[in-house]
């Protein structure tokens, strides 16, 4: 198992603000808008650097959304930012009607995303974004693992011509991939290479993928691990290359296990390469309020669980 360490912990926030104030630098068509959350959303640096390029909406993400979709039309690269659960759900006609329908060059940027939002509780914490813009026609959805990773996503979409969902998360996780990467739309990363199990895992799920991995190379089992940051479109080559090789998969996100990541992978696996899958996800329930940790635990999202789906997708693909 290759061994991944880091030195510090951050917030994948943090890192779409970080890289929201690059993909200004680089392009001065980049405009920010924002549905009142300017610190949560860590947009400060932008609006201190291009004041005359960021729009405060107030608590109207639906006008949010159609504004950015009018941007567009002036060659503007508009990025909104709120609560996920804002992002999605509650302006989803105006998604799908205003940016997707249309085609415009919206990117849509949904912080807090999943469980640990944490205290905020069940009305706030979004387990169906996923699935719900993944079944927009056009609409890409990215879903990076951290600071760096969530950073090198915002610049690259900035540079990509047409709708995206961008998801990330408030709690602070560890920095562990490269800060000069090169992110590439669409294209998986392999963590490490393996031949007993395929792991496939995405946003905070990644690092819990890697902590699994170490302790089941620990039992002797070889698990290859993958890194689906883009779930739409999905990297099907990558999928199928690994999946051919161990014969048997676990998918890990921080979602229903119905219309996330899982699916698309049992989707794909279904019609090309039917194999035995198990999914580490959110069992179809809204979540609770508690601390991230607390709520990853009880709602089955840790590395012990990537372990025991692991042993048991090794045991139905013996069979």
């Amino acid at each position: 198992m290759k061994k991944y360490t880091y030195t510090e912990k951050k917030d994948t926030r943090s890192g779409f603000g970080a890289g929201l104030l690059e993909a200004g630098k680089k392009n001065p068509e980049v405009v920010a808008l924002c549905a009142d959350l300017v610190g949560s959303l860590k947009m400060d640096a932008f609006i201190k650097e291009f004041p005359e390029r960021f729009f405060q909406i107030g608590i109207a993400e639906a006008n949010m959304i159609g504004i950015a979709a009018g941007l567009t039309i002036g060659g503007k690269v508009p990025f909104t930012g709120t609560f996920a659960n804002f992002s999605t759900g509650r302006v989803y006609d105006q998604i799908r009607q205003s940016v997707a329908y249309s085609d415009k060059n919206v990117k849509i940027c949904a912080s807090h995303a999943g469980l640990t939002l944490g205290e905020d509780g069940a009305t706030h914490q979004i387990l169906e974004d996923i699935g719900l813009m993944k079944m927009l026609p056009g609409m890409t959805v990215i879903n990076p693992c951290d600071y760096n990773q969530t950073k090198a996503a915002t610049i690259a979409i900035a540079e990509h011509h047409g709708p995206v969902y961008l998801r990330f998360g408030r709690p602070v996780i560890p920095v562990f991939t490269d800060p000069d990467q090169k992110f590439e739309i669409g294209k998986a990363w392999m963590v490490n290479e393996g031949t007993d199990v395929t792991i496939i895992a995405t946003g905070h799920m990644v690092w819990k993928a890697i902590e699994a991995g170490e302790k089941l190379a620990e039992m002797g089992i070889d698990a290859e691990i993958i890194n689906i940051h883009t779930i739409k479109p999905l990297d099907e080559e990558a999928v199928l290359k690994s999946v051919k090789k161990t014969g048997c998969v676990v998918t890990c996100e921080e979602h229903n296990k119905f219309g996330g990541l899982g699916e698309s992978v049992a989707r794909l696996l279904s019609t090309e390469l039917p194999t035995p899958q198990e999914f580490v996800a959110v069992n179809d329930s809204f979540g609770e309020s508690g601390t991230p940790d607390q709520l990853m635990t009880k709602y089955g999202l840790d590395s012990i669980n990537i372990i025991e789906a692991a042993q048991k997708v090794i045991k139905r693909a013996k069979k």
